[in-house]
């Protein structure tokens, strides 16, 4: 790492300082900052102003907890997050689930500042922009939850302050007007050294996350085009080209019938491909297009511990589904398995130690199976030479479900006895081109260019490609997009909002039950959860924040 490393996490003192106040409704400004004469002096304090800016980027670790409201994985501690409240369907308007103006408040405060500074124009208009475009990453996120929210575009004073919500239409709008004109600001890519430091936002992340906005609204032609043209910007998936000796000593042929040494190699090299991906080693490869920074040995998270069971040092936070594992395909077919029923998985469970049969559940699965999930007997030799994993029902800070999560842990820093330092990626070239795939489709039904957007992502995997023959036709080909999009972008907080416009959520919110078919959790899907509430704290402060959102008493 270079000492100009982007520190987008932690603000400056001064700057934290002048843009830090006590939360309320709308973030006001605060009422004892310093002093603007002697804070906005120069080019330095531009500079300080944007980190704290950045340090309110959304995503982050806390993307896996999104998992935890989903079909795909079980929050376990409702003091980490809100996930465990929102897959019980007990969402009232005492929770907060993102109702924050913070980062918006400090765009605002920094626009109506920053020219106050002599520095170069075209640095300062670049600087701006990059502010711009979290504010409307902040709004697109806000809509996700609320639908309709304040648009506020400047600082407010205390009488200011008591505003209605906009039209979601229009904050939309906003957004999208917004990430046009920064597009055509911010540059490709960074060279490095002080104001040039990788992890700003490119030109690319204002399109990837403009694809991401018309799909999620159903844009369909909009969403393809700008996935389209990320596509055509030189991202590449990330591959891996060979073995670690740690990873060679993992014995994939107990789960796999390799038919020879070239399906072997293209199994092994797809697992790492992907799971590596994640690793700090890697970070800032081909594939990222928006990551959220981090700082080794001084800014920590926590997904190592999050994620992993007790044996490893962890708390097992979230943990897959037996829907998550029955989404991974047959590496062989390329094809859905068929389950195994939850009565007669636990009768195979408890004979394990003398009937193997059990394990034929685990065997011939997509490497990403392997590279996400912790399964019962499955080796990790670069986590601890000779590790199985062992499901301890009951312990201390281990899964419910009987699976913990592989995906995202970090093994030389786990290793290495500190925390997880691995850049968070937000956005990734596989998830544009799954956007490609999945709002081309809508616009126009099956055509080579889709198959060929998800055929890469599957590739890399190791999968064989898609069966053009057999998904021929809009709805089996929208099927297969969003099983792909599920185990590719597993944990990275995009299944929540999946579930909801995709208008499943009611179907696949369903009670969790784990290997010996025991209740892990009751699941309730209520409709009004495909909006979360305004705070009745906020709402009480500013009664023009009514009505609130259907479903939610007032």
């Amino acid at each position: 790492m270079t000492k100009y490393k982007f520190h987008i996490v932690t603000a400056i003192t001064a700057a934290s300082l002048l843009l830090s106040c006590n939360k309320d409704f709308l973030d006001r400004p605060p009422q004892n900052q310093l002093s603007e004469g002697t804070f906005w002096t120069g080019e330095k304090d531009v500079y300080a102003a944007l980190n704290a800016i950045y340090n309110q980027i959304d995503g982050g670790e806390g993307s896996i907890f999104e998992d935890g409201s989903t079909d795909n994985a079980h929050a376990q501690y409702p003091w980490e997050s809100n996930a465990t409240t929102i897959s019980l369907g007990d969402v009232t308007t005492s929770m907060n689930e993102g109702w924050s103006f913070t980062a918006i408040r400090r765009v605002n405060y920094f626009l109506e500042n920053v020219d106050k500074v002599q520095m170069d124009a075209t640095l300062k208009e670049r600087f701006k922009a990059e502010a711009r475009f979290m504010r409307a990453f902040r709004y697109f996120n806000m809509t996700n939850n609320f639908g309709d929210v304040p648009l506020i575009t400047k600082t407010l004073s205390v009488e200011e302050s008591y505003v209605a919500r906009t039209p979601k239409a229009d904050v939309l709008k906003f957004v999208l007007d917004e990430l046009t004109a920064v597009s055509a600001i911010l540059p490709p890519s960074y060279s490095g050294g002080k104001n040039n430091e990788k992890g700003r936002i490119t030109k690319g992340a204002v399109i990837a996350l403009k694809a991401r906005v018309h799909l999620y609204n159903e844009q369909w032609q909009a969403a393809a085009d700008a996935a389209s043209q990320v596509m055509g910007m030189g991202y590449e998936l990330f591959t891996i080209t060979a073995e670690d000796a740690k990873d060679q000593a993992d014995d994939y042929a107990q789960w796999v019938n390799f038919a020879d040494a070239t399906e072997a190699a293209k199994f092994r090299l797809g697992l790492r491909s992907y799971e590596k991906l994640f690793w700090q080693t890697n970070e800032s490869n081909k594939e990222v297009i928006l990551d959220r920074q981090h700082i080794p040995e001084k800014d920590a998270q926590f997904v190592n511990t999050y994620l992993l069971s007790d044996d490893l040092g962890g708390w097992s936070s979230v943990a897959p589904t037996q829907s998550l594992v029955d989404a991974y395909q047959s590496f062989k077919t390329g094809e859905a398995i068929t389950p195994v029923a939850p009565a007669a998985r636990a009768t195979l469970y408890a004979a394990r130690g003398t009937n193997p049969a059990f394990y034929d559940e685990y065997k011939n699965r997509d490497p990403r199976f392997y590279a996400s999930i912790l399964f019962d007997k499955a080796s990790w030799n670069f986590i601890e030479q000779g590790y199985l994993f062992k499901w301890v029902k009951g312990g201390n800070n281990c899964s419910k479900t009987g699976y913990n999560f592989r995906k995202y842990v970090d093994p030389p820093t786990w290793a290495a006895q500190v925390d997880n330092h691995a850049n968070h990626i937000i956005i990734r070239l596989a998830e544009i081109l799954l956007t490609y795939a999945e709002a081309k489709n809508e616009v126009s039904g099956p055509d080579a260019s889709i198959y060929d957007a998800v055929d890469k992502i599957r590739v890399r995997a190791g999968m064989p490609v898609l069966d053009r023959a057999k998904l021929n036709t809009k709805e089996l080909l929208r099927a297969a997009i969003r099983n792909e999009r599920r185990v590719e972008l597993v944990l990275e907080g995009q299944r929540f909002m999946d579930i909801r416009r995709w208008k499943i959520a009611p179907a696949v919110m369903t009670n969790l039950y784990d290997l010996e078919n025991g209740l892990v959790q009751t699941r309730r899907w209520d409709n009004k959860l495909y909006l979360m509430p305004v705070p009745q704290a906020d709402i009480d402060k500013n009664p023009k924040l009514k009505p609130n959102n259907p479903g939610y008493t007032q």
